[in-house]
């Protein structure tokens, strides 16, 4: 099979990524194969090609994220897959992954993609959706919350936070800047905030009357997390995805603050199956607001398979809003 790979530990970097032959995937347990159709790209993807995971074999496979059809069933089927089924997949880093004709992944964390949904449109929300999902709906409480802040709005993960929080009934304040501002408007949010021009912490205090936001979802890292924490209102909630607020010198409890962490794929290395099945419940859960037309997967480019470095490349400069897909 073609799949695009990483050769050898000292190739590092998107240039690094070549198109090679490697053998089909062997199954065992309960693990299935799938022929892959669409992939979404991610900018763990370029990251992780410059800077490789310890527990890689080489030659490696990229890719997180995969839609296609059930090829091949190992004797284990404990979810009853049959093959042509079509399915989804947020798979481990540490594997050869989906950036390729075909990929294997185990039965629990696959999802049936609903008829009225294409591979396109399933592959775009599980790295990025799910982690906009877990955000809101595992890791904060929504009860008596009226707003939030979203940052990098336009993104993939900002954009599904949008969509999902406003589902929920929030007031959605958002990060971008000036030529992203009318995509975050059309994703529905509330007040869109200029970061480049426009001072974040005064226009936060006009909107929340110096009360604060209550809730925030930080994907954007660096000094921002530690500027959200005078961001949230009292008992508010901050979730951060890169890094986490230096709190040595701030006082959560006065506040009854909390400070969230989230790492999707850290799951895989768990060995913790409750939190394996619920990514497959998330992924359920998610496609269906999908398929009931609540949430847009953001598919901003549908692209060929040889042109993978080239979008990975676009993500590595900030160049895309929403997500680009790859056909396969």
């Amino acid at each position: 099979m073609k799949a695009l790979t990483i050769q050898t530990s000292n190739d590092k970097g998107i240039n690094q990524i070549k198109l090679t032959d490697m053998p089909l995937p062997d199954i065992m347990g309960n693990e299935v194969l799938i022929k892959i159709h669409a992939v979404a790209l991610n900018p763990v993807d370029y990251k992780l090609a410059e800077n490789h995971n310890s527990k890689w074999n080489y030659p490696h496979t990229l890719g997180l994220d995969g839609a296609g059809e059930v090829f091949k069933i190992s004797t284990n089927n404990p979810k009853n897959f049959k093959v042509g089924e079509r399915v989804f997949f947020h798979n481990d880093l540490c594997v050869n992954g989906t950036f390729a004709e075909f990929a294997k992944a185990k039965s629990n964390i696959i999802t049936r993609i609903p008829d009225n949904v294409s591979f396109e449109s399933a592959a775009a929300i599980l790295c990025s959706g799910l982690t906009a999902y877990q955000a809101i709906y595992r890791k904060l409480s929504l009860a008596g919350k009226k707003n939030i802040l979203i940052h990098a709005g336009a993104g993939g993960v900002g954009g599904i936070a949008i969509q999902l929080a406003k589902h929920s009934g929030l007031t959605v304040i958002t990060t971008v800047s000036k030529h992203k501002m009318e995509f975050a408007t059309k994703l529905g949010a509330d007040y869109v905030i200029d970061y480049h021009s426009e001072d974040v912490n005064q226009v936060i205090n006009r909107i929340t009357n110096n009360l604060g936001v209550d809730l925030i979802i930080n994907t954007v890292g660096g000094t921002t997390v530690q500027d959200d924490l005078h961001r949230l209102a009292y008992n508010g909630g901050l979730v951060t995805i890169l890094n986490t607020p230096d709190i040595s010198n701030y006082d959560l409890r006065s506040k009854g603050q909390s400070v969230l962490t989230l790492n999707l794929g850290g799951v895989h290395q768990s060995n913790n199956e409750f939190q394996l099945n619920d990514l497959a419940t998330m992924e359920e859960e998610l496609v269906k607001l999908v398929s009931d037309k609540i949430v847009d997967p953001m598919v901003s480019e549908v692209t060929d398979f040889k042109d993978i470095p080239k979008g990975l490349e676009q993500l590595k400069n900030h160049n895309v809003v929403g997500k680009i897909i790859v056909t396969i």
